[in-house]
């Protein structure tokens, strides 16, 4: 008996990428070119002379060293642009989504850079625009990672329904750690802890640095937080989170590398950047006996009493207080999670910007400059020096300690 067998199933037509995309594609291939180009051309001047990338700097070692870093990231990323570029031309949507990805770490590491370098301001607009392009084009350009997504997001709504009747609603699953490691969850890690951090540094202050004196320890610009403790925290979080029953020896260790190379990092941000020195452990001993080599290695940005405190209390955070807070957000219901989380989040986002903006305006003020724009303007007439000073009553701005190199291109005579 003669069989035939059945047809084959017709190929899916590949969609293509949409018209706008291609037109931005071909953007992105020819300014990578030219930004390649330029980088190129300015290094060759550099090195002959022609032009001084340090000039009007206060730290010119540190400010060539950062950038080189800069232009070694912009050359990364024009060569990133052409190949994203093409990836878009040629229809190669996941290509372009993974490439989009590494563009998106790039420009983020820039616009930190960018900032130590020449403050906030018009420099970040190109930044900030190719950043949210990108992000979009991330999440759209590859239809069946956005199906896939979606899938994801069906099946998780089902998994918080069941999980919020069972109780067990943010808990990792399996092996994965205490906590589930989502967007939700370090949110409010970050926040709860950027309260409660004020609030240990706040008494701290007042029952051993200087007895009865109180002292705003805020962090930034709007309400009772100090960041570091809260970036700490998710940090510590997110390195803990699989070793949550371990022993607390080394969760003391891990939580004082951390936190110590963290604080470190956060000082040397905000001296390179605005000149803003917030605390100094210069000078700090061990039991009055001898000097801290910690204090001395790192410049006084963080020492050994202060890793050990924050040893002590990532012990505490992992082993008491991460399963309390557990508790405590799951009051949110789980239906409103994501709108009253992401409602919050973007207020934080406008406070931690509006705060560093504040903070370049009072650099810029202390360097002798003028508000010359209309923001420069509005924070100068409502957060001026005074205000500053007194939001920020731990912080000194010295323009000289910061390596802004706001003239680095102006030729040399």
């Amino acid at each position: 008996m003669d069989t035939k067998s059945a047809p084959a199933a017709p190929e899916k037509p590949v969609k293509k990428i949409p018209l706008l995309y291609k037109v931005y594609g071909l953007y992105c291939l020819l300014s990578g070119a030219l930004i390649f180009i330029g980088v190129a051309a300015i290094v060759g001047l550099s090195a002959t002379g022609a032009i001084n990338l340090t000039a009007g700097s206060n730290d010119a070692s540190l400010t060539f060293i950062l950038t080189v870093i800069e232009f070694v990231l912009v050359g990364i990323e024009s060569v990133s642009l052409v190949v994203f570029g093409v990836s878009l031309l040629k229809n190669w949507r996941r290509y372009a989504a993974q490439i989009a990805y590494v563009l998106i770490a790039i420009n983020l590491v820039n616009l930190i850079i960018e900032i130590m370098l020449h403050g906030i301001g018009t420099n970040l607009t190109p930044a900030f625009v190719q950043l949210a392009i990108l992000i979009v084009i991330s999440v759209t350009v590859d239809p069946t990672l956005r199906e896939e997504r979606k899938r994801e997001r069906v099946q998780r709504d089902k998994e918080l329904e069941a999980e919020a009747k069972a109780g067990t609603l943010g808990r990792a699953k399996g092996d994965r750690g205490f906590i589930e490691l989502d967007f939700f969850n370090l949110f409010w890690v970050f926040v709860v802890c950027c309260v409660l951090g004020l609030i240990i540094e706040t008494v701290y202050h007042m029952v051993v640095v200087d007895p009865g004196v109180y002292q705003d320890r805020a962090g930034m610009l709007f309400g009772p937080f100090s960041p570091i403790y809260g970036f700490g925290a998710v940090l510590m979080t997110v390195a803990l989170n699989r070793f949550y029953k371990s022993n607390f020896l080394i969760i003391f260790l891990v939580s004082a590398v951390i936190g110590g190379l963290f604080e470190a990092a956060v000082s040397w941000f905000m001296q390179t950047a605005f000149g803003a020195v917030a605390w100094d452990y210069s000078g700090s001993t061990i039991f009055g006996l001898f000097p801290d080599p910690i204090a001395d290695l790192f410049q006084g940005r963080t020492s050994a009493l202060f890793m050990c405190m924050w040893g002590a209390l990532g012990c505490v955070w992992i082993k008491v207080c991460l399963p309390w807070l557990l508790k405590l957000i799951n009051l949110i219901p789980w239906k409103a999670r994501y709108g009253v989380t992401t409602v919050c989040a973007a207020l934080m986002l406008v406070n931690g910007v509006m705060t560093l903006e504040a903070l370049d305006c009072w650099y810029q003020r202390e360097s002798g400059y003028s508000p010359t724009s209309p923001v420069e303007e509005f924070y100068a007439k409502n957060f001026d020096n005074a205000y500053m000073e007194h939001r920020f009553q731990s912080m000194t701005i010295t323009p000289d300690d910061s390596a802004r190199a706001d003239d680095a291109l102006t030729p040399t005579a």
